[in-house]
């Protein structure tokens, strides 16, 4: 699983060599935003010649691509769907057929390279008021789709609205995103908090984003995968309830009780459920032992 995703220039030879010292579930490779365009195709090279020596085991890869209809995103594709990273990051996506689209550049790319079908994923990322209001479409639209990512930065530029730490002008989208992502069965990730320096924000904002119902959340930069690490992983007081619970409902079932409590509350199946999940994301993790 991940609870963090960290970008990294793919311009960078230095950040890339990096990339996997700072404990991040997963790594985005990017070759959109962070890069020139006169700098893709040295990019590309970089991002090759470091996928092929270093692998970055341990982490999920995500490539982020260049958007459809930019001069650059067959090119991408091409290239980097040999590396077989686990997803690629679509860019700007806007509906269902955009990721129609890039799935088939993929499946080219795949059968060409002699790589079995839907080897690479897709993690669209949403980042226009379109994309947004047609985010079940997009989740629903390819099997290859794993995920949404929500790209705020972007978004409050098309919205015409002001960026802010609270992030009250991409509540409705971080609310929209959640739901149809969790509709459609797959993981859902958080935009970046882009004050580098304010720690109290990240944690706050990483805080909501799990009360949400967010999978995770990215990073811009390193010093921000800690906390939301932290911010995703169970506690030792969430990890215990969820034991209590558990048992709890183990013990009533034994007994033949239609209806049990613990400390004064009924347990009922969400509450259940919430148990069963806080458990097996601890197992993911290591904290806990047992079968998932």
């Amino acid at each position: 699983m991940m609870r963090s995703m960290l970008f990294v220039p793919g311009n960078s030879a230095g950040m890339l060599l990096n990339a996997d010292v700072h404990g991040a579930d997963g790594l985005i490779l990017d070759l959109e935003d962070a890069v020139a365009p006169g700098e893709k195709d040295a990019a590309r090279r970089l991002v090759q010649g470091a996928v092929q020596t270093l692998g970055f085991p341990g982490a999920t890869l995500i490539i982020r691509i260049n958007p459809l209809g930019t001069p650059y995103v067959e090119e991408d594709i091409a290239r980097m769907v040999p590396l077989k990273p686990h997803l690629l990051m679509p860019t700007k996506v806007a509906s269902a057929e955009d990721v129609t689209a890039i799935s088939t550049l993929v499946a080219q790319a795949e059968q060409k390279t002699g790589l079995p079908q839907n080897t690479v994923g897709l993690i669209p990322l949403l980042e226009t008021a379109q994309g947004i209001e047609h985010a079940l479409e997009i989740a629903r639209s390819d099997p290859r789709v794993k995920a949404l990512f929500l790209g705020a930065e972007d978004l409050s530029s098309d919205l015409q609205a002001v960026r802010s730490k609270e992030g009250a002008e991409i509540a409705y989208a971080r609310g929209r995103i959640v739901m149809a992502a969790r509709a459609a069965g797959i993981d859902v990730y958080d935009t970046p908090f882009t004050d580098v320096n304010d720690d109290d924000g990240l944690q706050q904002d990483a805080a909501l984003a799990r009360a949400l119902g967010f999978t995770g959340k990215a990073a811009i930069s390193p010093r921000h995968v800690a906390g939301i690490n932290a911010a995703f992983t169970p506690s030792p007081g969430e990890i215990s309830y969820a034991r209590e619970v558990l048992a709890v409902i183990e013990e009533g079932e034994r007994l033949g009780k239609g209806a049990v409590s613990l400390r004064g509350k009924m347990i009922d199946k969400p509450i259940v459920d919430r148990a069963r999940k806080v458990l097996q994301t601890a197992v993911l993790l290591g904290l806990e032992r047992g079968a998932l």
